[in-house]
């Protein structure tokens, strides 16, 4: 049953974040314009900062274990996961090296990089200051 049950959180958790990458984008997209993926790098960076977020609530409050499987799978890997995109990443990237684009190539993979890693320990870092003052 408990299987069964993160099965149902994912798909859950998967539609909501699919449709949120969707959206946000798509906003970003077209206030951004399509000469750079500016949406997916939106995308990932903050999917990044929430699950870092997430981690410092979830796992520091319970020395390092998660404290409801099923919701956390719904969120991390539904929703997060489904909300970020590694292969949108990737062929965007690609696109931009087929055109030419090294430098918006290069720019991507190392925005992405290290906006992620910056947003992932931005959110677990804020969170545990934030949870230590109150």
């Amino acid at each position: 049953m408990h299987w069964a049950l993160q099965l149902l959180s994912v798909a859950i958790g998967g539609a909501f974040g699919g449709a949120a990458r969707f959206w946000l984008s798509g906003v970003v997209a077209r206030r951004f314009g399509k000469t750079f993926p500016w949406g997916t790098l939106v995308v990932n960076v903050s999917g990044a900062f929430a699950i870092g977020v997430l981690a410092a609530l979830w796992t520091e409050r319970a020395g390092h274990a998660v404290l409801h499987v099923p919701l956390w799978t719904g969120l991390v890997v539904g929703v997060l996961g489904s909300f970020t995109t590694v292969s949108s990443f990737s062929l965007q990237t690609l696109a931009l090296l087929r055109d030419g684009e090294y430098a918006r190539a290069f720019g991507n993979v190392a925005g992405s990089l290290l906006g992620c890693l910056a947003a992932v320990s931005a959110g677990y870092l804020l969170t545990l200051h934030a949870g230590s003052r109150g």
